[in-house]
């Protein structure tokens, strides 16, 4: 987009609200369609192309999102109630602008972001359910989400979790982060895993539900979690869960 002067620009959070089974994630890629491509095109249809966007988390191809935000710096002078209408309109069925606000001009849609909460969907039952294909993760054995609640228990707190992360060019540095809460819980076919932290290793919380699901198999103890937190390497923790469990649920400012 069009580098944008300081002056008479205005920066907007926009939270949405998207359906990611068929996208590529949020972040822009070649050859491959993503939440934030159709969201700046839309963007370009009302207020052409002089704004700077910002999103809140490099969401995986097939993840959803209950609650994702946005800053969009403009100096056009729309109002924001006439931007979210004006969005809904042009966006794909699948993405749905929820609100739309001005913010100061240092807010930045993830950096400024305090903690963000995930849910992870596991549909716990012999029979697949056909209205949850491509929005929960099928599994078929027996879960103890009471088992499984204890065990994750040891993923809070502030830890190196080099571990739970698939590593690439995107993850350097400091590899800690502070988990505030993680549960598992069991509302009849359907177990619920949700977890907030003050940030995410790349797919940080699939691995971490691919190692309660090796705990649940019996091939991982269920006070197994700590131990492989202190290894730092990846392979001794459980596989990457499929992405369409997973929605970002929560962004905190």
């Amino acid at each position: 987009m069009q580098h944008l002067c300081d002056g008479d620009v205005r920066n907007l959070l926009l939270t949405i609200s998207y359906d990611g089974k068929c996208f590529h994630g949020w972040q822009i890629q070649q050859n491959a369609f993503t939440v934030q491509e159709a969201f700046q095109t839309a963007l370009l249809k009302i207020i052409g192309d002089g704004f700077d966007i910002k999103g809140c988390s490099r969401t995986d191809s097939g993840v959803h999102a209950n609650m994702y935000c946005v800053s969009v710096k403009t100096a056009h002078p729309i109002a924001p109630e006439r931007l979210k209408a004006a969005l809904n309109r042009w966006l794909p069925l699948s993405v749905a602008v929820l609100d739309c606000r001005e913010v100061g001009a240092d807010f930045h849609a993830r950096y400024s972001c305090k903690s963000k909460e995930y849910i992870y969907k596991i549909w716990n039952s012999e029979v697949r359910n056909p209205f949850l294909d491509g929005y929960a993760l099928h599994y078929r054995y027996k879960l103890d989400a009471e088992l499984l609640n204890r065990a994750a228990q040891a993923y809070v707190g502030t830890h190196d979790f080099t571990s739970f992360c698939t590593l690439d060019n995107r993850e350097q540095g400091d590899m800690r982060r502070t988990v505030r809460h993680f549960s598992v819980t069991r509302d009849g076919n359907m177990v619920t895993m949700r977890v907030e932290a003050d940030g995410f290793l790349y797919n940080m919380v699939r691995i971490m539900v691919g190692t309660l699901l090796r705990i649940a198999q019996g091939k991982i103890p269920p006070d197994g979690i700590l131990a492989i937190i202190e290894k730092k390497d990846r392979q001794f923790a459980g596989p990457t869960a499929q992405a369409c469990g997973l929605y970002l649920n929560q962004v905190n400012y």
